[in-house]
Order: C-alpha cells, then structure tokens, then sequence
C-alpha cells in the first residue's frame, strides 16, 4: 500500500512537470513559466505535508525520488561553477571596458561588496538586539544538541589557526584541486588563481600583442562554450524550482518553526532591511529600483528555493548582462568575487545575529560598543572565502564565534529552522552581488540604460 502512495505522489510532481512543459512548448515566458513552477511546488507541498506528515515514511521516500529534479538539476548548475567562476573572471581582463577602468571597476566592487558586509552585520546586531534574542534561553532538543556538538568538532581546527594562517588558506596550493571543490575555500582560491592569469595576460598584451590575440580569442571561444552549456541548463529552472519546493515545504517542521518563531521573524527583518538598503543603493545611483526587483525577480526565487549562491551563478551573470544591462566584464567581476566574498547573508547577517544571541550565555555583554565594533570588523574579515554553497553560513560562524571567543556549540539550536532562513540568507547573497555589478557600471559610466529599463517580456527569449 506504501509503495502505491508513493507512486502516486511521484506521479502528481510529474503531471506538473509535464504542465511547465506544454506552457514551455506553448512559447510562455520564461518568467511566468518559473513562478508557476514555484507556485506549483509551494501547493504541491503543502498538500503532501498536511496528508502525511513530515515524520512519513512515505512523505520520505517520495520527496527522494523529487530530488532526481530539484537536486539533480542544483547538481547540474554545481558541475558548470567552477568552469564558469575561472573563465568569467580570466574573460574579464579580455574586455576592453575593464581594461580601461580596472582598478575603479575592481575597487568599487569589492568596495561594495565588503561595505554591505559591514552593514549587513550592524544590521544583523541591531536585529538581534531589538528582538531580545539569547541562545541560551532556548530548550534544544536532540537534533539541536547533535548539530551544535558537530559544529564545535568543526571549529576545532579552525579555532587552532591564527588569522592570518586562515587568510594563507585562501591561496591556491593546488588549483586544480580546488576546482574539485575539496576545500572550503575553494572558490575565492579559483578567483584568486584566475585572477592571477588574467594579470599575466594583461602583461601579455603589453608586451607582445599577437599572443594576447591569439589568448583572447581562446579564451572568449571557451567563454562561449561555458555559457552555452549554462543556457542549456538555465532552461531547466522552472522544473528544478518545483521539485525544490515541493520537496522544502512537504519536509518543514512547522511546529518548530512557530516554536522559534521569534528568531525566524528577526532574521527576516533584518534581511529585508538589508535587501531594501541594497535597493537604496541603486536608487542613490540613479536607477529605479522597481523596474530592478522586476529584472531580478526569477534569480531571486531560485536563490530562494536552491539556497545555493554558487548554484544560482549562471543565472546572476545572466541577470546582469542581458536584462540589467550591466557589461560581461562588471558582470563576470561582480558575480563571481560576490560567490565567495562579502555574502551578506551567509557571511554578514548571520554569524553577527549568532555572536549577539551567544554572548549572553558567554557572560559578554551585547550592547557594549566595543564588542560590536570589533565583530563587525572579524565578520568582514571573515566574509573572504565563505562558500557559495549549503553550509558557506555555517562555516563563517564558525570563524566568527572562534575569533570572538564564543561557544560555537550553541550555534546549533537554530538547526531546525536553519533551512527556512537559508533561503532569505541565499536570496540576499545573489542580491549583493548583482547590486554591486549594477551599481559599478552605473557609476563607470558603462550600465546600458535602454537595457535596464527594457520590458523585460523582451528579455527572456534566450533562456
């Protein structure tokens, strides 16, 4: 009988699969073709949540079966990261626009994305502070106490290391076992090993110009190659999102999440704070930030649903170049450095909130202005190398705790509203970024007006 339920909640995701599919072939936008699949997947959810229950056998072994959609295809935007986050910044240095500018380019960029960063954490602390929040005041449960063990065994070796062995760790020893991803900081280490020949090519170019020609073309041919394939996969979004939150909602502990309801409702406070001071950023920039929450609206509720930065990449480069106008180059900088630096979700809010709700149980008082000075300073510091992936936020509280001193043990009790508020913290991440590349070529001179404030309905016929 189990295995009859089972089929018939797999043949219900297939039978909206196949819905997206026929408005797909019907040649309806892709925008609409995502939120649906969002809306899809939101309903789909919620009816399987409420006819099983998320302790469900069943509930279990079918929302695993989803995962051949909703995972496989994160998988799939997984496997093109790596090759994308080296070409697009090695493609970079091949732009003309950027060899003009690159030191202000490459400046307003990390700039802005290290400033948010820093606001982000001072919004995180006022966040935590105004909703009275103390880690200690909280009854974990077994998954809490299990998950806040695991994270103290995880910040052993990191509390070990001094500082600046820790930045030392950013470099890449090997890169080419950094583009298997084997470390947790990995990607900044692939940014950090193209950047360096894209600094040799620009000497290249100097010196002997035939062979910078020759580079360039090889290079722009394999930056076309990589973004075919990234068109290739972006096509399956509207599935991915279905199956993802089909499977997010069916699975969520509601009874947790109103239980930590207070925490849940700070984190997104302050994330919404936060995602309106991005869009006061642009608005001080000259741009309108309607017509801007219209243009990002689809990467955004990827973002949200995958809780992967580095998994909604390919679709942050594709937001910037061919709706918000910004050039391959900003865009290519922008995404990429803001994959693995300044996430202000993962790496700004987060471990701020957690070192305000922790230092109470620390004896350390939370509003003394010295304290928070100095963890918004680590939490900047911090921000450099934090995986664009899930478990980046984990890992920067681990090195924001350490550094301050804090138990990261208690770290754990938000575990089991820990995927609800990835999501926001995710959504914000990719929101930094694309700010920044948008307010870079705004403020170069090189944003292309007539494509930001373009219909975006005109937008969408190459995905």
């Amino acid at each position: 009988m189990e295995n009859g339920f089972i089929l018939l909640n797999i043949i219900g995701l297939l039978i909206l699969v196949a819905l997206l599919f026929f408005m797909q072939r019907r040649h309806v936008s892709f925008s609409k073709r995502v939120f649906t699949g969002l809306g899809l997947g939101i309903v789909y959810g919620l009816i399987l949540h409420f006819a099983y229950g998320t302790e469900s056998e069943t509930l279990a072994s079918s929302t695993a079966w989803f995962d051949l959609i909703g995972t496989g295809y994160v998988r799939l935007l997984q496997m093109i990261v790596m090759p994308l986050v080296f070409i697009s910044i090695l493609g970079a240095f091949t732009k003309i626009t950027i060899g003009k500018n690159f030191a202000k380019v490459a400046t307003l960029i990390l700039g802005i994305l290290l400033g948010t960063t820093a606001v982000a954490a001072a919004v995180g602390i006022a966040s935590a502070i105004g909703f009275n929040l103390d880690a200690s005041q909280i009854v974990q449960g077994t998954a809490e106490t299990e998950r806040g063990q695991s994270i103290a065994d995880q910040s052993t070796e990191v509390a070990d290391k001094p500082l600046p062995s820790q930045i030392v760790d950013l470099l890449p020893q090997n890169p080419f076992l950094d583009f298997t991803g084997a470390r947790p900081t990995s990607t900044i280490a692939v940014v950090i090993f193209a950047a360096f020949l894209g600094f040799a090519y620009l000497t290249v170019a100097r010196k002997e110009p035939e062979h910078a020609a020759l580079l360039k073309r090889g290079i722009d041919a394999l930056y076309s190659l990589v973004i075919n394939v990234v068109k290739i996969v972006l096509r399956l979004t509207p599935y991915g999102i279905l199956a993802i939150m089909a499977r997010t909602v069916a699975l969520s502990d509601f009874g947790a999440i109103y239980n930590l309801g207070k925490f849940v409702i700070a984190s997104y406070v302050a994330l919404i704070v936060m995602f309106i001071i991005h869009l006061l950023i642009l608005t001080l920039s000259g741009l309108s930030p309607a017509t801007y929450v219209k243009k990002v609206g689809e990467t955004l509720s990827f973002a949200f649903t995958s809780r992967s930065s580095a998994g909604t990449l390919p679709m942050t480069l594709n937001t910037q170049t061919t709706r918000l106008g910004v050039p391959e180059g900003v865009a290519n900088f922008a995404g990429s450095f803001g994959l693995s630096i300044g996430q202000n979700g993962c790496a700004g809010i987060y471990p701020a909130m957690l070192a305000v709700m922790i230092a109470p149980s620390a004896g350390i008082n939370p509003l003394d202005p010295g304290f928070i000075v100095t963890l918004i300073a680590v939490v900047v510091i911090s921000s450099f190398g934090v995986a664009g992936v899930g478990g980046g936020a984990t890992f920067a509280a681990i090195l924001v705790l350490s550094a301050m001193n804090l138990p990261v043990a208690l770290a754990g009790v938000l575990i089991s509203v820990e995927p609800l508020i990835d999501m926001g913290r995710t959504a914000l991440n990719v929101n930094g970024a694309i700010t920044a590349g948008v307010t870079t070529a705004r403020v170069t001179g090189e944003l292309d007006k007539g494509t930001f404030n373009e219909d975006l309905a005109k937008q969408t016929a190459d995905v």
